[in-house]
């Protein structure tokens, strides 16, 4: 991060322009980049792992417009570290938000040597290139009327899932909404700050830590087993689920539920 750092007043001189589309490096490429600033960095979580970005884009209306989805993502890429990979980023706040803010929120975790990482390190003004908006997000339409709905999230993948719950898909909704939200232990667990009201919304919180302190009094493991233990489907007609994280964890918590009568296609991805 430190080396990062030393970067940063380099990357401001050179970028600081107003924002601009460009092209792919990749000629073959028809995908277009949009330059926008960064308006916030913060820790996430009190390990340092994970991070909270916010990117201003309310003079680019076409990637506002084109977020309407929970669930959608999009690329990030930094001009003056070209050699390195665009990062995919699930957009974490909910487009209503960019509608009346014109501002991207992301959950970021800083993988050593990554794009990611850079970014994390970077300061509040500094200029990133998006990607258009990806994706067709959650397909919410297809649980319409489920009695139980069950959401998993594991790690940073806990990003769309907060676009899902802030988007009010919990109104009037009627439904037992349960969230699994898996995490190594408590220090790496985002938006605690934010579970008051999304249980005040109607979302029952479920934190699953795999390698707690001897502190820990609730569920232990992964968010899969931890849901086999603790819960009962009585109607798979009526059950649906949303699903983000590690594949394993996506595999297993499937494999669960379709075992249990769940239809997949009901069972939801945002990829």
């Amino acid at each position: 991060m430190s080396i990062i750092r030393l970067f940063h007043r380099t990357f401001s001189t050179l970028c600081r322009r107003s924002s601009l589309a460009a092209l792919d490096s990749d000629p073959s490429s028809t995908n277009i980049w949009t330059r926008a600033p960064l308006s916030l960095i913060n820790p996430a979580t009190s390990d340092g792992t994970l991070f909270h970005i916010s990117i201003d884009v309310s003079d680019n209306p076409d990637l506002v417009e084109a977020y309407t989805v929970a669930g959608q993502y999009l690329q990030v890429r930094i001009p003056v570290f070209s050699e390195k990979k665009p990062v995919f980023l699930a957009i974490a706040s909910p487009p209503v938000l960019a509608a009346q803010r014109g501002v991207f929120e992301f959950l970021v975790k800083a993988v050593a040597g990554s794009t990611a990482e850079v970014l994390c390190g970077m300061g509040r003004g500094g200029l990133v290139e998006l990607s258009t908006v990806m994706g067709n997000g959650f397909p919410m339409e297809r649980i319409e009327g489920a009695q139980s709905i069950f959401m998993f999230a594991t790690g940073s993948g806990i990003s769309p899932i907060r676009s899902l719950i802030e988007s009010g898909f919990t109104a009037n909704q009627g439904s037992e909404i349960e969230l699994y939200y898996g995490v190594r232990n408590i220090e790496r667990m985002a938006y605690q700050e934010r579970f008051k009201d999304w249980e005040s919304s109607g979302v029952k919180i479920v934190p699953v830590l795999s390698q707690p302190d001897h502190r820990w009094s609730g569920e232990r493991g992964f968010v899969q087993a931890a849901f086999s233990r603790t819960k009962q489907i009585l109607n798979p007609s009526r059950t649906g689920a949303v699903l983000c994280g590690r594949k394993k964890m996506a595999e297993d918590v499937t494999s669960s539920l379709v075992f249990n009568g769940v239809s997949r296609e009901k069972i939801l991805m945002n990829f």
